[in-house]
């Protein structure tokens, strides 16, 4: 019996030097790009973060009074129809909207005082969730200051869903860090063409533009400042994080951070997939000479997991309570 035993105990052990060795193995090669987290900003990863944290709170209220959206169409690259969520001041019906979207009537002495109002305007940024929605706590922040607020959604993600692929899909299928890249660069072009719908629009300020943006948002919120495009502030949120080790991505985003030109805010929280964009980044925008101007601020942790605070610190009521108060700051000083 006792060399019955010692005989499986020996056949189990090479039994598990066979599964490690093929562990290992497996784990030498490339690996691919990991899958994205396709949560939106503001609900929970698949998988728990570290026990200690603090409860979110009840955003209902905050939530019910945002504002209204409306779905707008524009023309994107490769004349491609894209679409986005708007929010206007005031305005919760397609008949206000067009109304006050007509060229200026000079014989009408009333479209001429409704366009002696023009709006400040920010343009929203969405992270790799595959349906945006707008993020409707976010504008109502915005709006409620008498903003305008327009979330374009970049082909293969919501509301432009049939406009082309989606890039998660393409990276997953690549594989290859660096041509993640080249898709983020490719998707700006959507942010550009968004840009200049929005530009375009008789009630908008255009001396008064703002671009944010989370996570995906964040790396198209730089790539965009990079090319100076007339925006006068820019507020990205977490770029990055989640693709951190990608060091082609790494590069490309310390390239758009060293020859952007407008003020700059990056914000992230204690309890991010990585801090390696602030811990990277915000050394670069600190050296530009103005802190007023070109800053970055770690907040502390927020929430319960990576996901808390990576998407929901920035957009959710309990995350917005906190860094906006300084985000309104940078904002006033940036068009001082």
């Amino acid at each position: 019996m006792k060399k019955v035993l010692i005989a499986n105990f020996a056949l189990i052990a090479v039994i598990g030097l066979a599964l490690s060795l093929a562990v290992s193995d497996g784990n030498s090669q490339r690996k691919p790009l990991p899958p994205r987290n396709a949560n939106g900003p503001g609900d929970k990863p698949t998988t728990p973060g570290k026990p200690e944290c603090t409860t979110l709170k009840d955003c209902t209220a905050w939530d019910a009074s945002a504002p209204k959206q409306l779905h707008v169409g524009f023309a994107g690259p490769n004349n491609m129809k894209l679409y986005g969520h708007l929010y206007v001041p005031g305005v919760t019906t397609r008949a206000q909207l067009d109304a006050l979207s007509k060229p200026a009537n000079k014989s009408s002495i009333s479209t001429i005082s409704k366009l002696t109002k023009l709006y400040p305007a920010v343009i929203y940024n969405h992270g790799s969730e595959a349906v945006p929605k707008g993020v409707h706590s976010l504008a109502k922040l915005y709006v409620d200051l008498g903003y305008v607020f327009f979330a374009p959604d970049r082909h293969g993600q919501g509301l432009s869903k049939d406009a082309g692929p989606y890039i998660v899909d393409l990276e997953q299928a690549s594989g290859d860090p660096e041509k993640s890249v080249e898709l983020h660069e490719l998707y700006n072009l959507d942010v550009i063409a968004a840009l200049e719908w929005l530009k375009q629009q008789p009630y908008i300020d255009k001396r008064h533009l703002i671009m944010t943006g989370i996570s995906y948002g964040g790396i198209q919120t730089l790539l965009t400042a990079e090319k100076d495009p007339g925006i006068g502030a820019y507020l990205p949120f977490t770029p990055a994080a989640e693709s951190w080790p990608n060091p082609f991505l790494q590069k490309r985003l310390i390239k758009a951070v060293n020859k952007e030109k407008a003020p700059m805010f990056l914000l992230q929280a204690e309890g991010d997939y990585s801090l390696g964009p602030i811990e990277t980044l915000g050394p670069l925008l600190d050296a530009k000479g103005d802190s007023k101007l070109w800053k970055a601020k770690l907040y502390p942790k927020f929430g319960c997991t990576n996901q808390d605070a990576h998407g929901a610190f920035a957009a959710r009521c309990d995350g917005i309570a906190i860094w906006s108060d300084d985000a309104l700051k940078f904002i006033e000083r940036a068009f001082k």
